[in-house]
């Protein structure tokens, strides 16, 4: 994309395309990709440059991975991508700059991989020159991003990719809502939908830090897979867009109750005729209490309010990999994520079926059902790649409580049994609005699932994940073995409440106790001065047996 606006005369040769058909891809057109069919024997034309992996591209991208460690990211960018100039591989570790240029020679890549001992965020500050600025930047720290985000929303080229990784998912995850504000400038909620919010917190982080140079974002891929979460942007210039930022950030009322959502857009824009008119958002969208189960509200954000994908660029990208699917080992895993990103709505959050089969205290419908009753009513849905059992739809929180008022009908509950205070009382002592159908449809089962494409991960190993975290003073962290041998059987017997041998036994005072030592309370006469069958003074709230 970038190259095809530059309108640069390179043919840039797909790795893996021998194994299979011919394909070039031509960037010197008119600005789109064009994918030509051609036999080994037929040349590029003299005039355009064949580029292929490993070899420097004059006119090609200049990469920055900015915390590279061994550098094998920047290593698999030499090797798996044509068309690049140069590559950055940085790191502020001596002994971690020695491993990268080591695996540089070792995978003879010296042509397009330099290593830079520097502190990543000095590196992309000398960069900030319009000549200067890298056309893709890789941020995947070691937890939080946030302190490299300013240097590099100024350190992109224009229209420049920016990948953002974070791995501190218990802070965007609601977990510490007060460390998250801190990073990201933004209260994340401990929520379902909190994969989605934490993608929606950093765009709206990484946003924030380009409106103060009027620079603004537009994601292209954004997705929550295993333990961390990762987001692929393009960063422009533009003032007029900048002004637009308000009103694609918003904040969230959440139910600590029923875990209803509502969303307040921080702005708003309104056109008029080629004019833009921005104003604050109107709100609050709720009122002091849930008006379905009169529990109270929880804000957070603000957060990313637009979409969190373009469609049309992960539509190429899924192409480019169903061609070529020997190229990656992990295509079967691209593919079906990707896919489930085509269908998801463009709608903030998602609702999961478990939470509000809890909330109302039935049984849990099958996915179909529920995806069936919201399509009959007339509503969109669709699932979320961050949630296996998750609900997006444009359909309002009613129309979603009415659909379990109506389950409950099929699978009722022990209405009995319901406290006042308990939001199921609330919710099904309202009569439903419509007559929920359940009868599954065909549309109800997305393609994704149809085909039982890998959709989401399934742990390769036992113990699969991010480990301990390492000591302070860079001792080695206990293994996950090892900490279960150590804690064994410390928890299988509740520990002795020993608060209540202050107080002497009542019984034993009457004489009358034969529990001995079994007896959570004191068998000696010290504590009170009495003798057995000695009876209490008058006033005396010692707790009886």
């Amino acid at each position: 994309m970038q190259l095809a606006e530059r309108k640069a005369s390179t043919v840039m040769v797909v790795p893996g395309e021998k194994e299979q058909q011919k394909v070039v891809v031509d960037l010197s057109d008119n600005g789109e990709d064009c994918e030509i069919s051609a036999p080994d024997d037929n040349p590029a034309p003299a005039e355009r440059r064949r580029v292929t992996v490993g070899e420097s591209c004059p006119e090609g991208l200049r990469v920055l991975e900015g915390l590279a460690a061994s550098g094998l990211r920047s290593i698999r960018f030499a090797l798996e991508v044509p068309g690049l100039q140069s590559i950055v591989a940085n790191d502020f570790s001596a002994s971690a700059v020695e491993l990268i240029k080591r695996n540089i020679q070792f995978n003879g890549v010296e042509q397009l991989v330099s290593a830079s001992y520097s502190d990543a965020r000095m590196l992309m500050y000398n960069r900030m020159g319009k000549h200067d600025r890298f056309d893709v930047i890789d941020l995947d720290p070691y937890g939080s991003p946030a302190m490299f985000l300013d240097a590099a929303v100024q350190s992109v080229g224009e229209g420049g990719l920016l990948c953002v990784t974070c791995t501190d998912m218990a802070v965007l995850a609601g977990n510490s809502g007060e460390t998250c504000y801190g990073k990201y400038g933004s209260m994340s909620l401990k929520s379902r939908f909190c994969h989605e919010m934490a993608l929606r917190i950093l765009l709206h982080s990484v946003d924030l830090r380009a409106n103060c140079y009027q620079r603004y974002i537009v994601p292209l891929l954004s997705v929550s897979a295993d333990f961390y979460i990762r987001v692929f942007v393009r960063v422009f210039t533009g003032q007029a867009k900048v002004k637009m930022s308000a009103s694609k950030q918003a904040l969230v009322y959440n139910c600590v109750g029923c875990g209803t959502y509502h969303l307040q857009r921080m702005g708003r824009a309104v056109a008029h005729g080629n004019n833009m008119k921005y104003s604050a958002g109107s709100g609050p969208p709720v009122g002091t209490s849930c008006e379905f189960c009169r529990q109270k509200h929880q804000v957070g954000g603000p957060l990313w309010a637009e979409p969190l994908h373009d469609v049309t660029f992960v539509q190429k990208v899924l192409t480019a990999s169903e061609k070529n699917p020997k190229r990656f080992k992990t295509s079967d895993r691209i593919e079906g994520m990707l896919s489930m990103v085509t269908e998801e709505l463009n709608i903030p959050l998602y609702y999961t079926l478990d939470n509000l089969s809890s909330t109302v205290r039935c049984n849990t419908p099958s996915l179909l059902q529920f995806r069936s009753a919201l399509l009959h009513a007339g509503y969109k849905v669709s699932l979320s790649h961050a949630c296996q059992n998750a609900i997006k739809t444009d359909a309002p929180p009613s129309v979603i409580w009415d659909v379990m008022r109506c389950w409950e009908k099929l699978n009722p509950v022990k209405r009995e049994k319901l406290s006042e205070s308990c939001p199921a009382h609330h919710i099904l002592g309202t009569e439903p609005r419509i007559e929920a159908n359940f009868e599954i449809r065909q549309d109800a089962n997305p393609n994704s699932r149809r085909m039982g494409l890998k959709r989401f991960q399934e742990n390769p190993e036992a113990n699969w994940g991010p480990k301990a975290r390492a000591k302070a003073g860079g001792g080695i962290s206990t293994t996950l073995d090892e900490r279960r041998k150590h804690n064994q059987s410390k928890r299988k017997v509740a520990p002795e409440d020993l608060s209540l041998k202050q107080f002497t036994c009542k019984k034993y005072k009457q004489g009358t106790c034969d529990l001995g030592d079994g007896c959570r309370y004191s068998h000696s006469l010290e504590d009170s001065g009495g003798c057995p069958g000695t009876p209490l003074p008058s006033g005396d709230n010692t707790t009886t047996t």
